[in-house]
């Protein structure tokens, strides 16, 4: 019969942080090894459950025994299976007995082909095996497979030592309304289990597998489902919130909901005081110490009040409330005390320090480095414009808040203080916000730099990294890239392609180079380097939704610029639409292939060498279409160029239908290379069309 099978392990208080995996993993690998002894139908549903005390899975359409099976079993070769004069053997007899068929014959036996020799085989009908046999399996794989953080090692009553994430109390294993005798850890299953450690008393007992979430609900305060109980904290939270608004990251969400069985939320406040400190310290210690949640105003200030959840429901709850609100006060007053003593020293008096703490080993300090950093934003923002002086100062500046008691609390503010520090110490606006800003873009899709101090700084200071941890030979490999390369490079991309930078990228590359000159341990990997970023530009243009023959048409030019890249897809987009673009995409790839295997014979085309009608067609429409091209070109017009190729389309087909291009003619043959080069030349200015075609 298929019923709902439900199995819950009951624990001590487990890791928070790993209780999403262990849920996961524990769910998993019991539907897995059931579905693989096959004693789940094809349409059965797995449902996780995990809270801070208890694992455990339903799988609806679970079989009670599983179904018999035709097993094919090959016994033994023919030649060891039988002597010279065709009787049984020893080894036959001795197999025959450990598959269970002591008085089989040859002549009960299957005999078959097996690769290069014959083989005798059985076919045998194997009765189907009772749930709780495979469940017992299932059981002991997944315990042994549990992605656990630490394994501890407990004593049960009996004696017996037992290792497990955290001691074990209780195993259910029902099957609908029927206990499955299986055996965990030292527990014998049943089908009872324990609710809310203090808003529930005694044994709950499980009626059958399909009422255990509501069971434990209702009986047992207990929110058995991890993403119920988030989702009953997030509607808590905003219904709190009132007007204002909740600081919930997810991850915080998570933690949280793997803390409480049974969540309520409160609001709680502190001293006004406390809002003279920058709001991200206070948010921060808020939420990294105390797991709790900060609200803002409509604008994103701050507010004095904040949300706890609790796992305690009270009609009076001011004792948790003035709990909480004592716990968080030494934690905001700690914060305030950091902010006040590292605002008594400027940050520009705390750059010399930087020499003493070390950057890598092999690149030197991050002195160095800051002035590694400041050198090329101030060339870079030269090159675009801007202000270089406050370019040069806002790197300087970039890293000295790593010094700072604050950032030693909290690294996870490094750049945000020294915003804060530097207006104290009245820095100009652009140099405060560009020393935040040079850490951005920090994820996918997180804003660029807004000053043009910040854009350079935050280029300089990826550009370091990448030419610097690459040139000491520490690339990425495989999964592996603790310097973030691949996102610096996403970073660099991401800043010139978006704000249209008119810098040259083997130009910044070869500029950041040379700052590591007279370093032993470095060097340069340049040309490496601008394949790996130029993998880095396919990838971040397809996610933009462009189809990869389009990319590989702009991208396999290796453009040096890519302030124009998008305007370039978009043209190679547009052509590709035109009924013309299959055809010339086709012949331009006929001509690329052909120029390869005849490298180094170029001239101008000789008008009195064209001798066929199709070639002297085709060199007239070129000279006709040539000053259209250009102007298209040079305006910027990139589609325009693209599209006004189409007029060429009757010409290249007329060519390649009537002209023998390697003729046996020197001459002609040379003059027709060199007019499929010219046409080459003026097809591929903004991209290579031949990646378009088929």
């Amino acid at each position: 019969m298929n019923q709902t099978l439900l199995v819950e392990l009951l624990t001590e208080e487990l890791p928070p942080k790993a209780l999403a995996r262990l849920g996961d993993a524990f769910a998993a690998g019991i539907f897995n090894g059931l579905r693989a002894r096959d004693f789940v139908e094809a349409d059965a549903v797995a449902t996780a459950y995990a809270s801070p005390r208890r694992l455990a899975v339903t799988i609806t359409r679970v079989r009670a025994t599983s179904p018999d099976k035709s097993i094919r079993e090959k016994v033994l070769p023919v030649s060891v299976a039988l002597d010279k004069d065709g009787n049984p053997t020893a080894p036959l007899a001795k197999k025959l007995a450990a598959l269970g068929f002591p008085d089989l014959t040859p002549a009960d036996l299957e005999r078959a082909q097996d690769g290069k020799a014959e083989s005798f085989f059985y076919t045998y009908t194997a009765p189907g095996g009772a749930l709780g046999k495979g469940l017992q399996a299932a059981l002991e794989e997944t315990v042994a497979r549990l992605p656990i953080p630490k394994v501890m090692s407990y004593q049960r009553p009996d004696g017996d030592t037992v290792q497990f994430v955290r001691p074990a109390h209780k195993l259910i294993a029902l099957h609908g309304a029927e206990e499955v005798p299986v055996a965990l850890l030292g527990l014998q299953a049943g089908r009872v289990t324990l609710g809310h450690r203090f808003l529930s008393t005694g044994d709950i007992a499980i009626a059958d597998a399909d009422s255990y979430a509501q069971t434990l609900e209702v009986q047992g305060k207990v929110i058995a489902s991890a993403a119920a109980r988030k989702e009953r904290i997030r509607a808590a939270l905003l219904d709190k919130a009132g007007d204002d608004r909740v600081l919930m990251p997810e991850s915080l969400l998570d933690e949280v909901s793997a803390l409480v069985e049974w969540p309520v939320v409160y609001a709680c406040r502190f001293e006004e005081s406390f809002l003279a400190v920058p709001q991200e310290c206070l948010i921060l210690t808020m939420q990294t110490n105390q797991k709790y949640f900060a609200l803002t105003d409509a604008a994103g200030r701050l507010r004095s009040r904040f949300l706890i959840v609790s796992n305690l429901e009270t009609p009076d709850p001011q004792h948790i409330i003035g709990g909480n609100e004592r716990v968080v006060r030494p934690r905001l007053s700690d914060a305030k005390f950091f902010f006040e003593q590292d605002k008594k020293r400027k940050l520009a008096d705390r750059v010399a320090g930087l020499a003493s703490v070390v950057y890598h080993n092999k690149l030197g300090t991050q002195a160095q480095r800051t002035e590694r950093v400041a050198a090329l934003a101030e060339k870079i923002a030269a090159a675009t414009g801007a202000d270089a002086a406050l370019a040069r100062r806002s790197a300087q500046l970039a890293k000295a808040d790593l010094l700072t008691d604050m950032v030693g609390e909290f690294p996870e503010l490094q750049g945000i203080m020294g915003t804060y520090y530097a207006r104290h110490d009245g820095e100009p606006e652009e140099v405060a916000l560009a020393i935040s800003e040079h850490y951005q873009p920090r994820f996918a899709g997180d804003a660029l730099p807004a000053t043009a101090s910040g854009t350079a700084t935050a280029l300089a200071d990826k550009l370091e990294t990448l030419v610097g941890i690459w040139g000491i030979g520490l690339q990425p490999t495989g999964d592996k890239d603790p310097f973030a390369l691949r996102r610096h490079a996403l970073g660099v991309l991401r800043m010139l392609v978006e704000k249209r930078l008119p810098l040259s990228l083997r130009g910044l590359l070869a500029d950041t180079a040379q700052l590591f000159a007279g370093n032993a341990n470095f060097k340069d990997g340049s040309a490496e380097l601008t394949e790996f970023i130029y993998d880095r530009l396919r990838g971040l243009l397809r996610d933009r939704g462009y189809a990869q023959n389009e990319v590989e048409a702009v991208i396999a030019q290796q453009p040096d610029r890519l302030d124009n890249v998008i305007e370039r897809l978009d043209a190679v987009k547009a052509f590709a639409a035109l009924p013309e673009a299959e055809s010339l995409a086709a012949a331009n790839k006929r001509i690329t292939n052909i120029l390869k295997k005849t490298e180094g014979v170029r001239a101008e085309v000789q008008q009195t060498l064209l001798r066929e009608a199709a070639e002297q067609g085709l060199y007239a429409a070129m000279n006709r279409l040539r000053p259209q091209v250009d102007a298209a070109f040079e305006g910027g017009d990139y589609s325009g160029t693209l599209k006004s190729l189409a007029a060429l389309r009757n010409d290249v087909d007329a060519f390649f239908n009537d002209v023998m291009v390697m003729a046996e003619d020197e001459q002609l043959r040379n003059n027709r290379l060199a007019l499929l080069s010219g046409l080459h030349g003026m097809m591929n200015r903004v991209a290579d069309i031949s990646k378009l075609a088929a």
